[in-house]
C-alpha cells in the first residue's frame, strides 16, 4: 500500500526560507488588515448573529393519525417526543452517510496496488452493518409515527459534520492511512452517539426501541476496535 507519509518537496513550513518569512511579518506590521477591528469586534460580531438568528429547521408534526396519538400521549406523560425523533433522525442521517463513507472506502482499498484488497470483506461487512443500522433507524422512527424521509435539525447539522471526513475519503490524493483515520473519527462519533440515544429512547418512555439499539450499540464498539487496529497496521505500528 501507499507509505501513510513520504518526504518530498514541501516549501510551506517558515524553516524553508526564514528571510522570507521575516518579509512576510514586516510586511503585516506596514499594512495592516483593509477592515477594522479585532478579535473582540468579531465575538461581539458572534454573539449578536447568535441572538438574531433563527432556529436550524423544525422536527415536523407527525403526517398520521398514528403519529398524533402517540406524540399527544407523550406529552402527557411529561416527555418530549419531538427530541427523540431528531436524535432518531440525526441517527439515520448519519448512518447513511457511513454507508457512502464505506462504499468510498472500500474504493480506496481496491485501488491499492499491493494489500488493498484484503481489507475489502472487512470493510464491506461494517457497510452492510451501517445499511442495517440505517433501516433499524427507520423502523424505529416509523413505530413512532414520525416520517422518516423528514430532514430534522439535527440530521441537518449531522450531514455538515460528516462532510469533512467525507471529503477526506473521496478524495484519490489521500492514502489508506489518512482514509481510515478520518473513518475512525466518524466511528468514535457514532459510538458515543448510540449509547446517548439508547438512554434517551429508555428517558422518553420507549423501552423497547432502547432494547432494539443494544446490538447496534455493540457493533458500532466492534467498528471502532477494528478501524483503529486496521489504522494501527497502516502506521507501522504493533497492536497492543
Amino acid at each position: 500500500m501507499t507509505k501513510a507519509a513520504k518526504l518530498g518537496h514541501n516549501m510551506t513550513g517558515a524553516q524553508m526560507s526564514p528571510d522570507d518569512t521575516q518579509s512576510m511579518v514586516d510586511y503585516t506590521e506596514r499594512r495592516p488588515a483593509d477592515v477594522p477591528g479585532d478579535a473582540q469586534e468579531l465575538k461581539r460580531a458572534r454573539e449578536h448573529m447568535n441572538r438574531e438568528e433563527g432556529d436550524i429547521g423544525s422536527v415536523p408534526i407527525p403526517g398520521s393519525a398514528k403519529g398524533m396519538l402517540k406524540t399527544t400521549f407523550d406529552k402527557v406523560l411529561g416527555n418530549n417526543p419531538e427530541v427523540l425523533v431528531d436524535k432518531l433522525g440525526e441517527r439515520l442521517a448519519y448512518e447513511r452517510t457511513g454507508v457512502r463513507l464505506y462504499e468510498a472506502l472500500i474504493a480506496k482499498a481496491q485501488a491499492c496496488e499491493s494489500g488493498g484488497a484484503e481489507l475489502v470483506p472487512t470493510l464491506q461487512q461494517i457497510r452492510n452493518d451501517e445499511q442495517a443500522h440505517m433501516f433499524l433507524l427507520i423502523n424505529a422512527i416509523e413505530t413512532l409515527g414520525a416520517d422518516p424521509t423528514a430532514m430534522t435539525p439535527g440530521a441537518d447539522v449531522i450531514g455538515v459534520l460528516g462532510s469533512g471526513p467525507l471529503k477526506v475519503i473521496t478524495d484519490p490524493r489521500t492514502n489508506m492511512a489518512q482514509a481510515l483515520n478520518a473513518i475512525l473519527t466518524i466511528e468514535l462519533a457514532d459510538n458515543a452517539a448510540w449509547e446517548l440515544l439508547i438512554k434517551l429512547a429508555e428517558q422518553s418512555g420507549h423501552p423497547k426501541i432502547a432494547r432494539s439499539f443494544d446490538g447496534a450499540l455493540v457493533e458500532e464498539e466492534r467498528h471502532v476496535n477494528t478501524i483503529r487496529s486496521l489504522l494501527t497496521r497502516e502506521l507501522g505500528l504493533s497492536n497492543p
